[in-house]
Protein backbone atom coordinates (compact mmCIF):
# COMPACT_ATOMS: atom_id res chain seq x y z
CA UNK A 1 0.00 0.00 0.00
CA UNK A 2 1.23 3.16 -0.43
CA UNK A 3 -0.50 6.44 0.92
CA UNK A 4 0.49 10.05 -0.15
CA UNK A 5 2.68 11.66 2.66
CA UNK A 6 1.02 15.24 2.30
CA UNK A 7 0.98 18.18 4.91
CA UNK A 8 -1.88 17.46 5.79
CA UNK A 9 -1.25 14.36 8.08
CA UNK A 10 0.15 16.68 10.64
CA UNK A 11 -2.89 19.05 11.32
CA UNK A 12 -5.25 15.83 11.01
CA UNK A 13 -3.24 14.10 13.78
CA UNK A 14 -3.20 16.43 16.00
CA UNK A 15 -7.04 17.46 15.73
CA UNK A 16 -7.50 13.55 16.18
CA UNK A 17 -5.30 12.94 19.32
CA UNK A 18 -5.03 16.19 20.74
CA UNK A 19 -8.22 17.72 19.66
CA UNK A 20 -8.61 19.23 23.08
CA UNK A 21 -5.13 20.38 23.85
CA UNK A 22 -4.31 23.64 23.71
CA UNK A 23 -2.58 23.97 20.47
CA UNK A 24 -1.33 27.41 19.89
CA UNK A 25 -1.11 30.68 21.51
CA UNK A 26 -1.76 33.52 19.86
CA UNK A 27 0.91 36.84 19.96
CA UNK A 28 -0.97 39.27 22.46
CA UNK A 29 0.24 42.24 20.80
CA UNK A 30 -0.05 43.19 17.42
CA UNK A 31 -2.21 45.14 15.27
CA UNK A 32 -4.53 42.56 14.11
CA UNK A 33 -6.58 41.37 17.05
CA UNK A 34 -4.88 38.35 18.67
CA UNK A 35 -6.37 34.48 18.10
CA UNK A 36 -6.00 34.01 22.01
CA UNK A 37 -5.72 30.25 22.74
CA UNK A 38 -6.47 27.69 20.31
CA UNK A 39 -7.01 24.14 20.64
CA UNK A 40 -5.48 21.83 18.13
CA UNK A 41 -9.50 21.44 16.95
CA UNK A 42 -9.90 25.22 16.79
CA UNK A 43 -6.60 25.49 14.44
CA UNK A 44 -7.98 22.78 12.55
CA UNK A 45 -11.69 23.88 12.14
CA UNK A 46 -10.06 27.41 10.89
CA UNK A 47 -7.90 25.72 8.46
CA UNK A 48 -10.86 24.29 6.80
CA UNK A 49 -12.88 27.86 6.81
CA UNK A 50 -9.57 29.20 5.24
CA UNK A 51 -9.81 25.70 2.41
CA UNK A 52 -13.57 27.02 1.92
CA UNK A 53 -13.18 30.74 1.17
CA UNK A 54 -10.36 30.10 -1.15
CA UNK A 55 -12.55 27.69 -2.78
CA UNK A 56 -15.11 30.21 -2.81
CA UNK A 57 -13.18 32.80 -4.37
CA UNK A 58 -12.44 30.10 -7.17
CA UNK A 59 -8.90 29.30 -6.40
CA UNK A 60 -7.69 25.92 -8.23
CA UNK A 61 -5.55 23.39 -7.31
CA UNK A 62 -1.70 24.57 -7.94
CA UNK A 63 -2.85 27.94 -7.62
CA UNK A 64 -0.15 30.01 -5.35
CA UNK A 65 -1.24 31.85 -2.12
CA UNK A 66 1.28 34.73 -1.02
CA UNK A 67 1.38 35.86 2.45
CA UNK A 68 4.18 38.62 4.12
CA UNK A 69 3.30 38.38 7.61
CA UNK A 70 5.13 38.66 11.10
CA UNK A 71 4.78 35.30 13.29
CA UNK A 72 1.02 34.76 14.45
CA UNK A 73 -1.53 32.34 14.46
CA UNK A 74 -3.29 33.32 11.12
CA UNK A 75 0.05 32.59 9.66
CA UNK A 76 0.48 29.20 11.19
CA UNK A 77 -2.90 28.25 10.11
CA UNK A 78 -2.47 29.56 6.32
CA UNK A 79 1.01 27.39 6.49
CA UNK A 80 -1.45 24.03 7.29
CA UNK A 81 -4.44 24.82 5.60
CA UNK A 82 -2.99 26.03 2.01
CA UNK A 83 -0.76 23.15 1.21
CA UNK A 84 -3.19 20.58 2.20
CA UNK A 85 -5.67 21.89 -0.26
CA UNK A 86 -3.43 21.22 -3.02
CA UNK A 87 -2.71 24.63 -3.33
CA UNK A 88 0.61 25.99 -2.94
CA UNK A 89 1.74 28.84 -0.28
CA UNK A 90 4.39 31.39 -0.72
CA UNK A 91 5.73 32.72 2.88
CA UNK A 92 7.37 36.04 1.73
CA UNK A 93 9.84 37.48 4.07
CA UNK A 94 8.19 40.81 5.59
CA UNK A 95 11.25 42.28 5.87
CA UNK A 96 11.37 43.14 2.07
CA UNK A 97 10.82 45.86 0.63
CA UNK A 98 7.71 46.73 -1.62
CA UNK A 99 10.04 46.41 -4.99
CA UNK A 100 10.85 43.35 -3.57
CA UNK A 101 8.09 41.75 -2.60
CA UNK A 102 5.91 42.69 -5.76
CA UNK A 103 8.49 40.95 -8.04
CA UNK A 104 7.86 37.88 -5.96
CA UNK A 105 4.36 37.90 -6.03
CA UNK A 106 4.04 38.23 -9.72
CA UNK A 107 7.03 35.84 -10.56
CA UNK A 108 5.34 33.02 -8.77
CA UNK A 109 1.83 34.33 -10.26
CA UNK A 110 0.15 34.77 -6.46
CA UNK A 111 -3.82 34.44 -6.73
CA UNK A 112 -4.36 35.87 -3.80
CA UNK A 113 -2.02 38.10 -1.56
CA UNK A 114 -2.61 38.48 2.36
CA UNK A 115 -0.62 40.65 4.04
CA UNK A 116 0.21 41.39 7.99
CA UNK A 117 -1.92 44.87 9.06
CA UNK A 118 1.23 46.34 10.30
CA UNK A 119 2.97 45.80 6.67
CA UNK A 120 -0.26 47.00 4.67
CA UNK A 121 0.91 51.22 4.72
CA UNK A 122 4.06 50.15 3.06
CA UNK A 123 3.12 47.53 1.11
CA UNK A 124 -0.31 48.92 -0.35
CA UNK A 125 1.02 49.16 -3.96
CA UNK A 126 1.10 45.66 -4.00
CA UNK A 127 -1.38 43.69 -5.14
CA UNK A 128 -3.05 40.28 -6.68
CA UNK A 129 -6.30 38.89 -8.13
CA UNK A 130 -7.64 39.13 -4.52
CA UNK A 131 -5.96 40.73 -1.70
CA UNK A 132 -6.85 40.54 2.17
CA UNK A 133 -5.48 42.31 5.04
CA UNK A 134 -4.82 39.47 8.41
CA UNK A 135 -7.09 40.67 10.89
CA UNK A 136 -10.98 41.36 10.80
CA UNK A 137 -10.98 41.50 6.96
CA UNK A 138 -9.44 37.70 6.72
CA UNK A 139 -11.49 36.37 9.37
CA UNK A 140 -14.72 38.09 7.89
CA UNK A 141 -14.41 38.39 4.42
CA UNK A 142 -11.87 34.97 3.49
CA UNK A 143 -12.85 32.03 5.91
CA UNK A 144 -15.97 30.60 5.24
CA UNK A 145 -16.01 28.31 8.47
CA UNK A 146 -20.13 27.35 7.63
CA UNK A 147 -19.03 26.23 4.51
CA UNK A 148 -16.77 22.21 3.78
CA UNK A 149 -14.38 22.46 1.91
CA UNK A 150 -13.31 20.39 -1.33
CA UNK A 151 -10.82 18.02 -0.95
CA UNK A 152 -8.01 17.41 -2.72
CA UNK A 153 -8.92 15.84 -5.69
CA UNK A 154 -6.10 13.63 -6.00
CA UNK A 155 -3.23 14.20 -3.51
CA UNK A 156 0.45 13.90 -4.50
CA UNK A 157 3.13 13.89 -2.72
CA UNK A 158 5.32 15.21 -5.32
CA UNK A 159 3.49 18.17 -5.64
CA UNK A 160 4.67 21.73 -4.63
CA UNK A 161 4.11 22.48 -1.24
CA UNK A 162 5.16 26.12 -0.67
CA UNK A 163 7.67 28.38 -2.85
CA UNK A 164 9.94 30.35 -0.58
CA UNK A 165 11.99 32.19 -2.41
CA UNK A 166 16.00 33.05 -0.96
CA UNK A 167 18.68 35.45 -1.93
CA UNK A 168 21.26 33.65 -4.34
CA UNK A 169 24.22 34.69 -6.21
CA UNK A 170 22.53 37.17 -8.01
CA UNK A 171 20.20 39.94 -7.29
CA UNK A 172 16.97 38.42 -8.31
CA UNK A 173 15.85 35.80 -5.56
CA UNK A 174 14.98 32.22 -6.53
CA UNK A 175 11.41 30.06 -5.75
CA UNK A 176 12.33 27.00 -4.15
CA UNK A 177 9.64 24.62 -4.76
CA UNK A 178 9.32 22.35 -1.24
CA UNK A 179 7.09 19.29 -1.93
CA UNK A 180 5.01 17.62 0.30
CA UNK A 181 7.26 14.95 0.75
CA UNK A 182 10.02 17.35 1.47
CA UNK A 183 8.10 18.94 3.77
CA UNK A 184 6.92 15.11 5.52
CA UNK A 185 10.10 13.89 6.13
CA UNK A 186 11.74 17.23 7.42
CA UNK A 187 9.48 17.21 9.76
CA UNK A 188 9.55 13.54 11.03
CA UNK A 189 13.13 13.28 10.82
CA UNK A 190 13.65 16.53 13.06
CA UNK A 191 11.22 15.38 15.49
CA UNK A 192 13.10 12.37 15.66
CA UNK A 193 16.38 13.30 16.22
CA UNK A 194 15.08 16.12 18.45
CA UNK A 195 13.33 13.50 20.43
CA UNK A 196 10.13 16.12 19.67
CA UNK A 197 6.92 14.82 22.25
CA UNK A 198 3.49 15.80 22.98
CA UNK A 199 5.38 17.62 26.46
CA UNK A 200 7.58 20.18 24.80
CA UNK A 201 6.41 23.82 24.03
CA UNK A 202 7.71 25.12 21.21
CA UNK A 203 8.21 28.90 20.96
CA UNK A 204 8.23 30.39 17.62
CA UNK A 205 11.38 32.28 17.77
CA UNK A 206 12.20 31.63 14.38
CA UNK A 207 10.43 33.56 11.73
CA UNK A 208 7.56 31.06 10.39
CA UNK A 209 7.79 32.18 6.61
CA UNK A 210 11.71 31.20 7.14
CA UNK A 211 11.92 27.99 5.35
CA UNK A 212 8.22 27.08 6.58
CA UNK A 213 9.63 27.56 10.16
CA UNK A 214 12.16 25.06 9.23
CA UNK A 215 8.83 22.42 9.35
CA UNK A 216 9.25 22.45 12.85
CA UNK A 217 5.22 23.54 13.22
CA UNK A 218 4.59 20.06 11.35
CA UNK A 219 6.44 18.23 13.74
CA UNK A 220 4.68 19.83 16.76
CA UNK A 221 1.36 19.42 15.26
CA UNK A 222 1.81 15.82 14.62
CA UNK A 223 3.15 15.00 18.36
CA UNK A 224 0.60 17.53 19.82
CA UNK A 225 3.71 20.18 21.41
CA UNK A 226 2.09 23.37 22.38
CA UNK A 227 3.01 25.80 19.95
CA UNK A 228 3.43 30.32 21.29
CA UNK A 229 3.60 32.57 18.58
CA UNK A 230 5.91 35.42 18.92
CA UNK A 231 6.08 37.81 16.71
CA UNK A 232 9.48 39.85 16.82
CA UNK A 233 12.63 38.96 18.27
CA UNK A 234 13.43 40.33 21.87
CA UNK A 235 15.78 38.63 23.67
CA UNK A 236 14.55 39.70 27.35
CA UNK A 237 10.69 38.62 25.68
CA UNK A 238 11.99 35.10 25.21
CA UNK A 239 13.14 34.69 28.66
CA UNK A 240 9.59 36.17 30.04
CA UNK A 241 7.57 33.64 27.45
CA UNK A 242 9.89 30.84 28.84
CA UNK A 243 9.23 31.33 31.87
CA UNK A 244 5.30 32.20 31.54
CA UNK A 245 5.01 28.62 29.15
CA UNK A 246 7.01 26.67 30.23
CA UNK A 247 9.00 26.32 26.74
CA UNK A 248 11.02 23.66 26.49
CA UNK A 249 11.87 24.33 22.77
CA UNK A 250 13.20 27.21 20.71
CA UNK A 251 14.82 27.69 16.72
CA UNK A 252 16.56 30.40 15.77
CA UNK A 253 20.14 31.73 14.18
CA UNK A 254 23.04 32.63 16.48
CA UNK A 255 22.05 35.89 17.09
CA UNK A 256 19.06 35.20 18.48
CA UNK A 257 20.79 33.70 21.34
CA UNK A 258 23.30 36.38 21.64
CA UNK A 259 20.16 38.62 22.40
CA UNK A 260 18.92 36.25 24.98
CA UNK A 261 22.31 36.12 26.86
CA UNK A 262 22.46 39.95 26.81
CA UNK A 263 19.27 40.16 28.65
CA UNK A 264 19.77 37.16 30.89
CA UNK A 265 23.02 39.09 32.38
CA UNK A 266 20.08 41.77 33.21
CA UNK A 267 17.18 39.05 34.19
CA UNK A 268 15.87 39.06 37.91
CA UNK A 269 16.45 35.55 39.30
CA UNK A 270 17.64 32.47 37.92
CA UNK A 271 17.39 32.30 34.10
CA UNK A 272 14.44 30.27 33.23
CA UNK A 273 14.10 26.94 31.49
CA UNK A 274 17.58 26.07 32.99
CA UNK A 275 17.96 22.06 32.80
CA UNK A 276 14.71 22.13 30.36
CA UNK A 277 15.30 24.17 27.24
CA UNK A 278 16.60 22.75 24.06
CA UNK A 279 17.45 25.43 21.34
CA UNK A 280 17.89 24.26 17.52
CA UNK A 281 20.68 26.90 15.91
CA UNK A 282 21.41 27.29 12.40
CA UNK A 283 21.69 29.91 9.70
CA UNK A 284 25.23 30.52 9.97
CA UNK A 285 27.77 28.56 12.22
CA UNK A 286 27.60 29.80 15.26
CA UNK A 287 31.30 30.80 17.18
CA UNK A 288 32.36 28.01 19.87
CA UNK A 289 32.73 31.11 22.37
CA UNK A 290 28.79 31.18 21.57
CA UNK A 291 27.93 27.64 22.57
CA UNK A 292 30.17 27.65 25.75
CA UNK A 293 27.97 30.40 27.01
CA UNK A 294 24.40 29.19 25.96
CA UNK A 295 24.98 25.82 28.19
CA UNK A 296 26.66 27.80 30.91
CA UNK A 297 25.31 30.82 31.47
CA UNK A 298 21.37 29.78 30.18
CA UNK A 299 21.90 26.41 30.98
CA UNK A 300 20.13 25.42 27.69
CA UNK A 301 20.89 22.41 25.75
CA UNK A 302 22.80 23.57 22.46
CA UNK A 303 21.80 21.79 19.40
CA UNK A 304 23.60 22.65 16.03
CA UNK A 305 21.75 21.66 12.09
CA UNK A 306 22.95 22.41 8.77
CA UNK A 307 20.64 23.10 5.87
CA UNK A 308 19.64 25.54 3.72
CA UNK A 309 16.12 27.14 2.45
CA UNK A 310 16.83 24.53 -0.67
CA UNK A 311 16.55 21.28 1.87
CA UNK A 312 13.44 22.10 3.78
CA UNK A 313 15.87 22.90 5.65
CA UNK A 314 17.21 19.52 7.81
CA UNK A 315 20.85 17.99 6.40
CA UNK A 316 22.96 17.99 8.78
CA UNK A 317 22.62 17.63 12.81
CA UNK A 318 24.33 17.78 16.12
CA UNK A 319 23.84 16.79 19.18
CA UNK A 320 25.24 16.57 22.78
CA UNK A 321 25.49 12.99 22.52
CA UNK A 322 26.97 10.76 25.13
CA UNK A 323 30.69 10.95 24.05
CA UNK A 324 30.53 14.74 24.67
CA UNK A 325 29.83 14.43 28.19
CA UNK A 326 33.59 13.97 29.45
CA UNK A 327 34.98 16.74 27.51
CA UNK A 328 35.54 19.96 29.07
CA UNK A 329 33.51 23.08 28.32
CA UNK A 330 35.85 24.25 25.74
CA UNK A 331 36.61 20.87 23.76
CA UNK A 332 32.95 20.36 24.17
CA UNK A 333 31.75 23.69 22.67
CA UNK A 334 34.27 23.09 19.83
CA UNK A 335 32.71 19.77 19.16
CA UNK A 336 28.71 21.16 19.02
CA UNK A 337 30.28 23.86 17.01
CA UNK A 338 30.35 21.68 13.79
CA UNK A 339 27.42 21.35 11.54
CA UNK A 340 27.49 17.81 12.72
CA UNK A 341 26.40 14.11 10.86
CA UNK A 342 23.81 13.64 7.89
CA UNK A 343 20.28 13.19 9.05
CA UNK A 344 18.65 10.11 8.21
CA UNK A 345 18.35 9.29 5.06
CA UNK A 346 20.64 12.18 4.26
CA UNK A 347 24.34 11.58 2.12
CA UNK A 348 27.16 14.18 2.27
CA UNK A 349 30.62 13.98 0.47
CA UNK A 350 32.35 17.08 -0.99
CA UNK A 351 33.67 17.78 -4.28
CA UNK A 352 36.92 17.74 -5.67
CA UNK A 353 36.73 21.65 -5.18
CA UNK A 354 35.74 21.40 -1.41
CA UNK A 355 31.90 22.40 -2.13
CA UNK A 356 29.60 20.38 0.03
CA UNK A 357 26.95 17.81 -1.73
CA UNK A 358 24.01 16.62 -0.58
CA UNK A 359 21.56 13.99 -1.03
CA UNK A 360 17.91 13.34 0.30
CA UNK A 361 14.39 13.30 0.41
CA UNK A 362 14.52 16.91 1.82
CA UNK A 363 16.45 18.19 -1.11
CA UNK A 364 13.98 20.88 -3.04
CA UNK A 365 12.08 19.61 -6.66
CA UNK A 366 13.72 22.56 -8.41
CA UNK A 367 13.28 26.84 -8.90
CA UNK A 368 10.20 28.06 -9.60
CA UNK A 369 10.23 28.80 -13.05
CA UNK A 370 14.20 28.81 -13.25
CA UNK A 371 15.16 25.11 -15.16
CA UNK A 372 19.01 26.79 -15.58
CA UNK A 373 19.21 27.07 -12.31
CA UNK A 374 17.67 24.14 -11.16
CA UNK A 375 19.82 21.79 -13.57
CA UNK A 376 22.85 23.58 -11.95
CA UNK A 377 21.77 22.93 -8.58
CA UNK A 378 21.02 18.76 -8.90
CA UNK A 379 23.83 18.70 -11.45
CA UNK A 380 25.14 14.80 -11.60
CA UNK A 381 22.14 14.06 -8.96
CA UNK A 382 23.76 15.70 -6.07
CA UNK A 383 22.28 19.15 -4.47
CA UNK A 384 25.46 21.85 -4.34
CA UNK A 385 24.97 23.73 -1.30
CA UNK A 386 27.62 26.61 -2.48
CA UNK A 387 29.27 25.99 0.95
CA UNK A 388 32.47 24.64 1.67
CA UNK A 389 33.48 22.02 4.05
CA UNK A 390 35.19 19.12 4.78
CA UNK A 391 33.71 15.85 6.33
CA UNK A 392 35.57 13.43 8.99
CA UNK A 393 35.64 9.78 9.13
CA UNK A 394 32.75 9.72 11.64
CA UNK A 395 30.98 11.57 8.95
CA UNK A 396 30.73 14.71 10.80
CA UNK A 397 30.68 17.90 8.62
CA UNK A 398 32.72 21.22 9.14
CA UNK A 399 31.38 24.42 7.13
CA UNK A 400 34.60 26.05 6.41
CA UNK A 401 33.65 28.55 3.85
CA UNK A 402 31.18 29.71 1.16
CA UNK A 403 31.42 28.88 -2.53
CA UNK A 404 29.03 31.04 -3.47
CA UNK A 405 29.17 34.92 -3.05
CA UNK A 406 25.88 35.21 -0.15
CA UNK A 407 26.39 36.83 3.18
CA UNK A 408 24.68 34.96 6.17
CA UNK A 409 23.67 37.94 8.53
CA UNK A 410 21.64 37.59 11.30
CA UNK A 411 20.68 33.73 9.68
CA UNK A 412 19.57 35.97 6.39
CA UNK A 413 20.88 35.38 3.40
CA UNK A 414 21.75 38.49 1.47
CA UNK A 415 22.79 38.42 -2.15
CA UNK A 416 26.21 40.73 -2.14
CA UNK A 417 25.24 41.54 -5.34
CA UNK A 418 22.05 43.15 -5.05
CA UNK A 419 23.69 45.09 -2.23
CA UNK A 420 26.17 46.89 -4.57
CA UNK A 421 23.68 48.14 -7.02
CA UNK A 422 21.98 50.07 -3.99
CA UNK A 423 25.81 51.14 -2.97
CA UNK A 424 26.65 52.11 -6.89
CA UNK A 425 23.51 54.20 -7.63
CA UNK A 426 24.29 56.32 -5.03
CA UNK A 427 26.34 59.58 -7.20
CA UNK A 428 29.76 59.94 -5.16
CA UNK A 429 30.28 55.66 -5.63
CA UNK A 430 32.43 54.75 -8.63
CA UNK A 431 33.20 51.15 -7.55
CA UNK A 432 32.01 49.07 -4.43
CA UNK A 433 32.15 45.63 -3.56
CA UNK A 434 30.26 43.88 -0.79
CA UNK A 435 31.47 41.08 1.48
CA UNK A 436 30.72 39.93 4.36
CA UNK A 437 33.04 40.45 7.98
CA UNK A 438 33.12 38.69 10.68
CA UNK A 439 30.65 39.69 13.93
CA UNK A 440 29.83 37.42 17.18
CA UNK A 441 26.60 38.64 17.45
CA UNK A 442 25.26 38.56 13.39
CA UNK A 443 27.44 35.86 12.13
CA UNK A 444 28.27 38.56 9.64
CA UNK A 445 28.32 42.16 8.88
CA UNK A 446 27.39 43.34 5.45
CA UNK A 447 30.37 45.53 4.82
CA UNK A 448 30.92 47.87 1.84
CA UNK A 449 33.88 48.70 0.46
CA UNK A 450 33.86 51.96 -1.53
CA UNK A 451 35.76 53.83 -4.33
CA UNK A 452 34.47 57.50 -4.39
CA UNK A 453 34.37 58.81 -7.78
CA UNK A 454 37.00 62.08 -8.32
CA UNK A 455 36.00 65.10 -6.36
CA UNK A 456 32.56 63.30 -5.14
CA UNK A 457 32.60 62.48 -0.96
CA UNK A 458 29.93 60.93 0.81
CA UNK A 459 30.04 59.99 4.62
CA UNK A 460 29.48 55.93 5.64
CA UNK A 461 26.09 57.17 7.54
CA UNK A 462 24.97 58.59 4.04
CA UNK A 463 25.67 55.77 1.94
CA UNK A 464 24.06 53.11 4.55
CA UNK A 465 20.65 55.82 4.54
CA UNK A 466 20.69 55.60 0.79
CA UNK A 467 20.51 51.82 0.43
CA UNK A 468 17.99 51.81 3.18
CA UNK A 469 15.70 53.80 0.47
CA UNK A 470 15.66 50.60 -1.88
CA UNK A 471 16.85 47.48 0.12
CA UNK A 472 15.19 46.00 3.52
CA UNK A 473 16.91 47.11 6.45
CA UNK A 474 19.37 43.31 6.95
CA UNK A 475 20.82 43.60 3.75
CA UNK A 476 21.77 47.14 3.51
CA UNK A 477 25.25 47.44 4.96
CA UNK A 478 26.19 48.20 8.11
CA UNK A 479 29.76 48.91 7.45
CA UNK A 480 30.95 51.61 5.03
CA UNK A 481 34.99 51.75 4.62
CA UNK A 482 36.50 54.15 1.95
CA UNK A 483 39.49 52.46 -0.54
CA UNK A 484 41.65 54.27 -2.69
CA UNK A 485 41.31 51.08 -5.42
CA UNK A 486 39.73 47.84 -5.66
CA UNK A 487 41.71 44.49 -6.61
CA UNK A 488 40.90 43.19 -9.76
CA UNK A 489 41.89 40.28 -11.85
CA UNK A 490 42.85 40.90 -15.75
CA UNK A 491 39.52 40.36 -16.91
CA UNK A 492 38.38 42.87 -14.74
CA UNK A 493 36.74 40.44 -11.54
CA UNK A 494 36.76 41.65 -8.52
CA UNK A 495 39.19 39.53 -6.26
CA UNK A 496 36.99 39.33 -3.40
CA UNK A 497 39.38 36.95 -1.47
CA UNK A 498 42.09 39.43 -1.16
CA UNK A 499 38.97 42.08 0.68
CA UNK A 500 38.25 38.87 2.90
CA UNK A 501 41.96 38.50 4.10
CA UNK A 502 42.53 41.37 6.31
CA UNK A 503 38.86 40.63 7.97
CA UNK A 504 39.06 36.86 8.08
CA UNK A 505 42.45 36.61 8.74
CA UNK A 506 42.40 35.03 12.52
CA UNK A 507 39.17 33.16 11.97
CA UNK A 508 39.30 29.43 11.51
CA UNK A 509 36.88 29.12 8.91
CA UNK A 510 35.90 31.81 6.06
CA UNK A 511 32.12 31.93 7.55
CA UNK A 512 31.14 33.19 10.80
Amino acid sequence: MRVPLTTRDFLDRAELVYGDRLGVVDEPTQPAPSLGELTYREVARRARAVQAGLDQLGIAEGERVAVVSHNSARLLELLYAVPSSGRVLVPINFRLQPDEVRYIVDHCGASVLLVDPELEPMLSSVGARHRFTLGEEYDSGLLRPDAEPRPWAEPDEDATATINYTSGTTARPKGVQITHRNVWVNAVTFGMHMQVSDRDVYLHTLPMFHCNGWGLLYTAAGVGATQIALRKVDGAEILRRVDRHGVTLMAGAPAVWNAVLDAAADWDGPVPGRDRVRIIVAGAPPPSRTVARVEEELGWEFNQIYGLTETSPLLTINRPRAEYDGLDPQARAKALSRAGAPALGTRICTSESGEVLAQGNTVLAGYWENPQASADALDGGWFHTGDGGTVDEHGVLTISDRKKDVIITGGENVSSIEVEDAVFSHPAVAEVAVIGVPDDRWGELVTALVVLAEGATASEAEIIAHCRTTLAGFKAPKRVEFRDAIPRTATGKIQKFKLRESFWSDAERQVN
